[in-house]
């Protein structure tokens, strides 16, 4: 992790403004890496932003939250929900346990809407170009 913590402050004296940039990356390095890879997921670029697929396999919507803070979408299950009726479950293949799994994002990202198909999470994130960044064309006096 200190490699990666030099290179941020090597930057830091040939950048102007990104100083929350590089605050938030030294946050994410200083945190504990999560070892699980559970629920498996794909990042999928598309012509108006990104989408995140989720493997869901036997959750319902009821049993999944979706929040957005400060640049981090949260993905989280309700508790481990145990069988309703008395039956027993001889083998359990599909797992349905408990998990936590976020995102950063960047300020030019909107979380547009999320569906649960399929045994598929997808969340459609929209990345929005600012006026100030679009290409304008100069006048010449």
């Amino acid at each position: 992790m200190t490699n990666k913590l030099s290179i941020f402050n090597q930057m830091r004296p040939l950048s102007v403004g990104f100083d929350d940039m590089f605050d938030h990356f030294e946050k994410i390095f200083d945190q504990p890496m999560l070892s699980s890879n559970y629920p498996p997921y794909n990042i999928v670029k598309t012509n108006k932003g990104y989408n995140i697929e989720i493997a869901l396999a036997g959750f319902s919507k009821s049993d999944v939250n979706i929040f957005v803070e400060n640049g981090i979408i949260t993905i989280e299950s309700k508790s481990e929900n145990k069988s309703k009726d008395n039956t027993e479950v001889l083998h359990k293949g599909i797992s349905k346990r408990y998990f936590k799994r976020q995102f950063s994002i960047s300020d030019d990202i909107k979380v547009n809407e999320a569906e649960l198909k399929d045994g598929m999470l997808t969340i459609l994130l929209e990345k929005i170009i600012p006026e100030d960044k679009k290409l304008k064309n100069i006048k010449i006096k």
